[in-house]
């Protein structure tokens, strides 16, 4: 079982990765002093561990119409109708959709009441589920509405991702891709449970150096601000993961334009990114304007276009691109072919 500690003093939590870590809830519990929880899953009951608790089990709506503040008014409900308190806690079972609006229940209810997460995708456990940022999409975009509440331990348990068909898991490879050019090196060629290790550790480092996003963990964000974009533009046909990949490829192709890196790490994003079998290419129905639309609503975006990109510094934010160039970037990405993902 490996084990990553979120450094953040008192409100500090492991991650914990490996085969039955699920296991470890009853334990984590007990350690909060809760009296009952509240387990929001997405899972069969058979996958849920014994809390040792009294235990109410909700049905999470886990995909992004599960994203939603109605949703979390819902939870909130449910919450109390059973009685919970806010010396008690909240699980949550299930991908990133699930674990950011449980995440954001749990902060709202009482002002806020301790959350475990049980992260059961390959995308929640390299990345969602560690960090402490919950939120949920509104109409006009996706993550605008949420709070930092980290959570009191994460386990990651690998058997759960037995459970996942081959496009889900792939979808999870896309935040692992991301990772390449934000510090955590060349995880290509190792285990999988080490590439989750080694993803969460680089998340656990930014987060404990920038736990509100003012600085160094805009670097998180590598390939999310046209991925964002090609997840709402596609209708969410085109999952987080895969989004995240080809709007990786994009910021390598708009690094190169800007000068700030060299043809060789251009073409080493979508070599990083075809690797991890990610879509490359934007999808077909897709035009330049409509995304460049999307994207000025990203929350980096106060500044003019805005996005992380790679340089001579590494990944920084770069604001106020000039929105004629990242138009060329685009119409230069190769479209992939009808019917592809």
């Amino acid at each position: 079982m490996r084990r990553i500690d979120v450094e953040l003093g008192e409100r500090g939590y492991p991650v914990l990765i490996g085969p039955g870590a699920r296991h470890r809830l009853a334990g984590v519990l007990a350690g909060i002093g809760a009296r009952r929880v509240a387990v929001v899953s997405a899972r069969p009951a058979e996958w849920l561990p014994d809390t040792g608790l009294d235990t109410l089990v909700v049905e999470a709506k886990d995909g992004e119409e599960g994203k939603s503040l109605a949703w979390v008014a819902e939870l909130c409900s449910r919450f109390t109708a059973f009685g919970l308190g806010r010396a008690d806690a909240v699980v949550s079972c299930g991908g990133g959709t699930t674990t950011d609006a449980v995440g954001l229940a749990a902060a709202l209810y009482h002002r806020g009441v301790p959350v475990v997460h049980l992260p059961t995708s390959l995308l929640a456990q390299v990345d969602a589920s560690v960090g402490g940022k919950t939120a949920v999409n509104l109409p006009e975009g996706k993550n605008l509405v949420g709070a930092y509440w980290q959570p009191s331990a994460v386990l990651c348990d690998t058997d759960y991702l037995d459970t996942l068909p081959p496009r889900e898991r792939v979808n999870g490879y896309g935040e692992i891709a991301r990772c390449h050019f934000i510090g955590a090196g060349d995880l290509r060629h190792l285990p999988l449970p080490e590439q989750i290790a080694a993803s969460v550790a680089r998340k656990a480092a930014v987060v404990a150096a920038d736990e509100r996003d003012t600085g160094l963990r805009h670097i998180l964000n590598y390939g999310h601000t046209l991925g964002h974009a090609l997840e709402r533009a596609t209708d969410f046909r085109l999952r987080h993961g895969e989004a995240v990949g080809v709007g990786t490829v994009f910021a390598g192709r708009l690094a190169g334009a800007l000068g700030r890196i060299g043809p060789e790490r251009v073409a080493e994003h979508h070599e990083v990114v075809a690797h991890y079998g990610l879509p490359t290419a934007l999808p077909p129905e897709v035009g330049t304007g409509a995304l460049i639309a999307l994207m000025r609503l990203d929350k980096k975006a106060v500044d003019g276009l805005s996005f992380v990109l790679d340089g001579p510094r590494g990944a920084e934010l770069v604001s106020d691109v000039p929105e004629s160039l990242v138009a060329r970037t685009l119409d230069a990405m190769p479209r992939a072919a009808a019917g592809e993902a």
